[in-house]
């Protein structure tokens, strides 16, 4: 059990003089900047749109493929320029990237697809398996965005089981996703299967960020770890500074006594 999470003799969460709507506000702004937001999606979506709409056109592995990784490196590049995070869009490059060296390796213009859908299906076990294992993945995920780090292990219990919820749904949506497009990569060809994949990007993700939403702004707030250490810092020097203050009035006194 870390610091962070360790219980303390208040085990109620703080709460504050936050309202409904200002916890909701908050819970919304973290999501936003925990998912990317419209920006992230259309980071996520174009690579894939437009290697199908040109594979659509002219049924070429290259063209398609190079277009595809081009575009997400131009938007990392974007990114950088203007300061922006870009973990996103590293992780669609990398996407990307691993995508075009399997439909290449293969010739299969359906393997651009392969590694992100098995992505989503470990993904999709990995957050049923850490809710069920009691360590939801979302909340170590949103953890550090809202402040609170693990504190919502051991302190909070209605934060935690808002994290398992949406945990769970995180993963029976991307579980319900990866059941339609295997099917498809096994029975389809690529540009069936492409805009499938394609349609199916957003809406998922949309679903599972707005239960996510719905969960926690029912639950608690969360316990700012950062402003509690910060307080216990100040409090200890406060405590040093007062207990330097009493050594060196006592230490004069004392000396005083001694003298013959």
């Amino acid at each position: 059990m870390t610091s962070l999470d360790k219980p303390t003799t208040d085990d109620k969460p703080t709460t504050d003089d936050t309202s409904p709507d200002d916890a909701r506000a908050v819970t919304e702004a973290a999501l936003f900047e925990a998912f990317g937001g419209v920006r992230g999606m259309v980071e996520t979506v174009l690579p894939g749109l437009l290697f199908v709409s040109i594979y659509t056109v002219n049924k070429d592995l290259h063209m398609s493929a190079i277009a595809a990784l081009a575009v997400a490196l131009v938007m990392v590049v974007v990114r950088l320029v203007r300061k922006d995070t870009v973990k996103h869009a590293f992780s669609g490059v990398f996407g990307v990237a691993f995508g075009v060296v399997f439909a290449m390796m293969t010739g299969n213009a359906k393997d651009f697809y392969l590694p992100g859908m098995l992505y989503t299906l470990g993904l999709a076990l990995a957050y049923i398996v850490t809710a069920m294992a009691g360590v939801p993945l979302i909340g170590l995920m949103l953890g550090p965005v809202f402040k609170e780090n693990l504190s919502w292990r051991t302190r909070n219990p209605g934060r935690k089981k808002a994290y398992t919820k949406a945990s769970w749904a995180w993963g029976l949506i991307l579980l319900g996703k990866s059941a339609i497009l295997f099917p498809l990569y096994w029975w389809a060809d690529t540009t069936q299967l492409g805009w499938v994949l394609v349609t199916l990007k957003i809406p998922p993700f949309l679903l599972a960020v707005y239960l996510t939403w719905v969960f926690l702004a029912k639950a608690p707030p969360p316990i700012d770890v950062f402003a509690e250490m910060e307080e216990r810092e100040r409090a200890e020097e406060e405590r040093r500074a007062a207990s330097a203050q009493e050594d060196g009035g006592a230490a004069p006194a004392g000396r005083h006594r001694r003298q013959p």
